[in-house]
């Protein structure tokens, strides 16, 4: 990455490093408004909306009322604004292209509506996905066996999860670890079978990760063929990415039973990522986080916790108009960690806070688009036109 940046990216870049430490409100605000006014002059379909929106850096001084673009907006246009290349965001930009570009998974309307998100730097998504991850997963700051149920980020390099957790396996994964899952093919069950009876008689704890998806379907082999294991005490499992399998639904207290029961590992070690491929910070619940990891709970906290730059508001369907606390409606976030595309995204996934900040999910909406999403996305088409 080029040396020579603002001062307000090398505090954002260092705050990563740090993200059990808070960040005082003045701080993210200046942050914010910084990413902001970069984005605004090193993207000019992201500029043209937020005039167009009345909301321009020079009267914005509330990080609530930088202009969210909705997450489908990325299926549509390029959301590029590059890195700043010195100063306070005053509008310079690298010319330089996005260093990769991930892809949504979803394949609704063919390949060419898939989500495309412009990274500008592999080494700020490292920084900014590791350490959240390690405060979540890995309390201890140990190597252990990690065994992911995705395909390898060389195999897949279009996606984001597959690259968080290779930054993740590099960092703290031992030997034995390894990706399980081909992007055509799907997860290697035999493998996963090996992998698994090699590790569960070792004195390491270890750490299985895949989507709920990836795990349904594991569970449907593993029960087909009797395959059952013990794996040493302290294991755990993220999981992330819903919970439809592809012939019934369901339920999350049905998925987890079922892993705790074939894999041995308590249900007070299993975590969800919330995560998505437009924005570059993730949330986890606080399973392992907001207690020692050697004690076992059944019924841990089931809620999510974002890191400290990564701003969350709840806003009405219809007029997102930011709702009351305790209210549920649609989630919009403002991630600093998404410099070079758009930091303000609108999703139409639901959800509430309460008194702390914690981000209790209830699924995505049902139906039609929510009207307000509609309406943003009109005005983000209009200005890219």
């Amino acid at each position: 990455m080029d040396p020579i940046q603002p001062e307000w990216l090398a505090v954002l870049r260092d705050r990563f490093r740090r993200p059990e430490e808070p960040l005082p409100r003045e701080e993210f605000q200046r942050l914010a408004l910084a990413v902001f006014r970069h984005q605004f002059y090193g993207n000019a379909i992201y500029g043209a909306y937020c005039r167009g929106q009345g909301r321009v850096p020079d009267t914005v001084t509330e990080w609530r009322d930088i202009p969210p673009v909705p997450a489908s907006a990325f299926k549509r246009l390029h959301l590029y604004s590059g890195l700043p290349s010195s100063g306070e965001g005053g509008g310079e930009a690298k010319s330089t292209p996005p260093e990769t570009v991930f892809e949504t998974s979803g394949t609704r309307g063919g390949p060419e509506r898939r989500g495309r998100h412009p990274v500008a730097s592999l080494q700020l998504y490292r920084e900014s996905s590791t350490a959240w991850f390690g405060a979540h997963l890995v309390p201890e700051d140990e190597a252990l066996p990690i065994l992911a149920l995705v395909p390898s980020p060389e195999a897949a390099p279009s996606s984001s999860l597959s690259r968080m957790m290779g930054f993740a396996m590099e960092r703290w994964g031992a030997p034995d670890s390894r990706f399980l899952a081909h992007p055509e093919r799907g997860v290697d069950h035999g493998a996963v079978r090996e992998a698994l009876r090699r590790v569960e008689g070792g004195d390491r704890p270890v750490l299985l990760m895949g989507t709920a998806f990836a795990w349904v379907h594991w569970l449907e082999r593993a029960g087909a063929e009797g395959w059952r294991f013990r794996l040493p005490e302290g294991s755990r499992l993220m999981e992330t990415g819903g919970f439809k399998g592809r012939a019934r639904a369901v339920s999350r207290a049905e998925l987890y039973a079922s892993l705790a029961q074939g894999l041995g590992v308590s249900q007070g070690r299993m975590v969800n990522e919330y995560g998505m491929t437009e924005l570059l910070s993730q949330l986890y619940e606080p399973v392992l986080a907001t207690r020692g990891h050697a004690l076992e709970d059944p019924n841990p906290p089931r809620w999510h916790r974002a890191p400290p730059w990564l701003g969350l508001q709840v806003l009405h369907p219809e007029t997102l108009e930011p709702l009351p606390q305790g209210e549920a409606g649609l989630l919009a976030f403002l991630d600093l960690a998404n410099v070079g595309s758009v930091a303000a995204v609108l999703t139409e996934d639901v959800g509430w806070l309460d008194g702390q900040g914690g981000l209790h999910l209830q699924g995505r909406v049902a139906g039609a688009e929510p009207r307000g999403c509609s309406l943003a996305l009109e005005a983000v088409l209009e200005a890219g036109e």
